[in-house]
């Protein structure tokens, strides 16, 4: 009951998204917003869902070291299991924790065939097999991500992933054609799915780009917990 539960707390459901999976194998999704809005939180939301489901999640960072962001894994999960007991959530976080894997890279040192390499030796010693991708930190102002991009798709077609990208934005920077950020504008065609999260006031808001359905929820991050809320 508290995993269903749970499930249908799932953030792409309350966006009004008859499914789960909103992306197909070799498919992109975008979380964009400016440094320290919660592109990570909102990331760490869509992870736990996929958890939640039984499915495999490979969390790339580019920022920060596993210590941190499993942090961010327990945080977000001891405020969305707040509500219930602890014996109860205690037993499911454990059962969740096998299907998450983190890894880290330098940004600099970073290319998709070392990550395949990696992958490679995870997926051939049967320790993990993922079905989503998360990226957190791909630099999208750099010149050669177009090519990443690129082998990203490549990669997500060959072993029948999706991938979700944090996409980093800049305060008082004009938007696009499209009324897309810019750091989007040069790949739009690359991605399916785009959710903006915009600081509106005291919250931020949950902005549908590209990909999601008609007349949409308004929904906001709570500014305290980071946890995706229903409009008021």
């Amino acid at each position: 009951m508290l995993k269903k539960d749970l499930i249908m707390r799932n953030p792409l459901r309350l966006m009004g998204h008859e499914t789960d999976d909103i992306l197909q194998a070799g498919q992109f999704g975008a979380v964009l917003a400016r440094a320290g809005v919660g592109k990570t939180a909102f990331m760490v939301q869509l992870a736990l869902n996929k958890m939640l489901r039984e499915k495999n999640v490979l969390h790339i960072s580019l920022e920060d070291p596993v210590n941190k962001v499993s942090l961010w894994y327990e945080e977000v999960w001891r405020n969305i299991a707040r509500e219930y007991q602890s014996a109860q959530t205690l037993q499911l976080w454990q059962s969740l924790i096998p299907h998450r894997f983190i890894m880290t890279f330098r940004v600099e040192g970073f290319s998709v065939p070392k990550l395949e390499e990696r992958l490679n030796d995870l997926t051939e010693q049967g320790i993990f097999s993922p079905q989503m991708l998360i990226i957190d930190g791909l630099p999208f102002d750099d010149e050669s991500v177009d090519d990443t991009l690129a082998a990203f798709g490549r990669l997500a077609v060959g072993r029948g992933l999706h991938a979700w990208f944090t996409v980093l934005t800049h305060r008082h920077e004009a938007l696009g054609p499209g009324g897309l950020p810019q750091q989007l504008t040069r790949f739009d065609s690359r991605f399916d799915v785009a959710i903006q999260l915009m600081p509106l006031d005291q919250q931020i808001e949950v902005q549908p780009l590209k990909g999601g359905p008609p007349n949409p929820p308004q929904l906001f991050l709570d500014a305290t917990t980071m946890l995706i809320q229903p409009g008021s």
